[in-house]
């Protein structure tokens, strides 16, 4: 029996990858490429050649999707496979409601005519939409009103598992899932065989390390006037391996039952903020270089403060973060970016 990867050539599909590569499973990886890295299958790939199989195909494929699941009796799916970026799913809602909906929904009937059993779903904060302050630390019961496409995608799927679970109640068959909400990830593996790469990148970490280490010129505040502290946005960032540990946590709880469909849903992160500010002053401290920093507006939609309230899962499953501290976030980044300034393409660069 083998456990499926959705998106497991993207950064944080990889890290799952290697993780349940570690504890001995069968990985079978689906992911079109189109965002992921053939790089990152190929050193997972050195750590169990037997054991890591490779399918390069949408995750919207329902025919060849099943074929799959079928081929390599697979009983749990986790799915990362998704368009993630913000303003681009405003500019392009269509595609990003076919890519994230409508390809997961394609999945689940996969899985359905299958007869997958557990399903671990890749959900984001962004259902949360913009919280009122009184929501501040975000729990799971905060109103769900996503502000923006790929939000809305997100949330359209968990509507969907739940839909599909309750039918799995009423008709005995046993199937159970969970709805994990990321809040911002952050870090690389500490073996620096895979870490993060994304083109463009937008995340504030990695751009700061790329300001560290002269991939770009320098790193813009986007607006120093919010009610915090020190002006900045504040934002709840968790290690991408707590977040995997997470993941596994989850799915090992998932109870498929005839007489009940086991749902569950969870906020991950640490429980508290970092503002940009201190990021940036992090970074510096633990590159030991100078980042140069230029101020800019305000961005449309940014909430000033965003963190959530994680008890929810560490009182249910006994999960919470082991890296809290930004510190170490950042140099497991910083570690993963110094030996690839370019992220995947200097691999590519030194095979040529």
């Amino acid at each position: 029996m083998s456990m499926m990867v959705t998106g497991g050539a993207g950064y944080i599909g990889s890290h799952a990858v290697k993780a349940l590569l570690r504890d001995g499973h069968d990985v079978v990886v689906v992911d079109n490429l189109c965002r992921g890295h053939i790089e990152a299958i190929e050193r997972l790939r050195s750590l169990a050649p037997d054991r890591l199989h490779f399918v390069r195909s949408n995750v919207g494929e329902t025919v060849h999707m099943e074929s799959v699941l079928r081929e390599h009796a697979v009983k749990s799916v986790l799915h990362f496979a998704a368009l993630a970026y913000v303003g681009e799913s405003v500019k392009e809602p269509l595609h990003y409601h076919r890519n994230n909906t409508s390809a997961a929904l394609a999945l689940v009937e996969a899985c359905h005519r299958a007869g997958v059993e557990r399903f671990v779903f890749s959900s984001t904060c962004a259902t949360y939409g913009e919280p009122e302050a009184n929501c501040i630390p975000i729990r799971e019961d905060c109103p769900q009103k996503p502000i923006n496409p790929y939000g809305w995608s997100k949330l359209h799927v968990e509507r969907i598992l739940a839909d599909y679970a309750a039918y799995c109640q009423d008709a005995g068959r046993p199937f159970a899932y969970a709805a994990l909400r990321y809040f911002n990830v952050a870090g690389s593996d500490r073996d620096r065989l895979i870490g993060e790469h994304h083109d463009p990148e937008t995340h504030l970490i990695p751009v700061v390390l790329q300001a560290a280490c002269g991939v770009r010129d320098e790193i813009t505040i986007h607006g120093t006037d919010y009610p915090t502290p020190d002006g900045t946005c504040i934002r709840d960032y968790v290690h991408v391996e707590d977040l995997i540990d997470a993941h596994l946590v989850a799915l090992n709880a998932l109870e498929p039952a005839e007489n009940g469909a086991d749902q569950r849903h969870y906020n991950l992160g640490i429980g508290k903020g970092y503002s940009v500010r201190e990021v940036i002053d992090c970074a510096r401290n633990v590159t030991g270089r100078d980042i140069p920093v230029a101020e800019g507006p305000r961005r449309a939609g940014d909430p000033p403060v965003l963190y959530c309230d994680p008890s929810c899962i560490n009182s249910e499953l006994g999960w919470s973060a082991s890296t809290p501290d930004l510190e170490s976030m950042i140099d497991s980044a910083w570690q993963w970016m110094l030996a690839h300034p370019q992220g995947y393409a200097t691999q590519s660069a030194a095979n040529a």
